[in-house]
């Protein structure tokens, strides 16, 4: 698959005629901070269409993507920490668990994106069990694996493989494009 055109489309926080219109989705979750929208920029290859920030919680409501006028790429706001009040933070996961649980959309694929560094925290595995129990379509990603001493590099993909069980892993940076067509291949099919 070639990206030739990708553009934001809206943000919603509710249910809305574009999710039930037939295109389909290309979920996109993770914790705060875990570079949710430098995954997007890199996937489409356009910097600056998804906002990125070092601030923690920046993405408040689910931004979507219109790709090759085929389909979507749905960016959620990240779970876990944020700088926001903890009744905004409630807010932000209610959002996201609506979509994915409560709405009826369906989604081609979820890509769940971890830190390569940090592995999955408890927020990132309870996050894939429950995608796991309603039989989402899952990728994982494991995000910023040019920060990964080389000399450790296998062993904490071992590791992380470990702990996400049979879901396959991709390796990738924005920073580095590394990991960019396995993501676009995963995705296409």
């Amino acid at each position: 698959m070639n990206i030739t055109s990708a553009t934001f489309v809206k943000g919603i926080v509710e249910a809305d005629q574009l999710l039930e219109n037939g295109i389909p989705q290309i979920a996109f979750i993770g914790r705060s901070n875990v570079g949710k929208s430098s995954v997007i920029n890199a996937f489409v290859n356009q910097k600056g269409l998804a906002i990125t920030s070092s601030f923690p919680g920046r993405t408040q409501q689910i931004n979507l993507f219109l790709v090759n006028k085929n389909f979507y790429l749905v960016d959620l706001p990240g779970y876990g920490f944020a700088r926001v009040s903890a009744d905004r933070r409630m807010e932000i996961e209610d959002l996201i668990n609506w979509y994915f649980f409560d709405s009826g959309y369906k989604q081609k694929k979820v890509v769940l994106i971890i830190d390569a560094k940090i592995g999955p925290t408890e927020d990132d595995l309870d996050m894939l069990y429950s995608l796991e129990q309603e039989d989402k379509s899952i990728i994982v990603l494991a995000n910023k694996v040019d920060k990964i001493k080389k000399a450790d590099y296998d062993k904490q993909l071992e590791k992380l493989q470990t702990k996400v069980g049979n879901h396959k892993i991709i390796p990738f940076s924005a920073l580095k494009r590394i990991g960019i067509n396995e993501l676009v291949n995963s995705i296409a099919h």
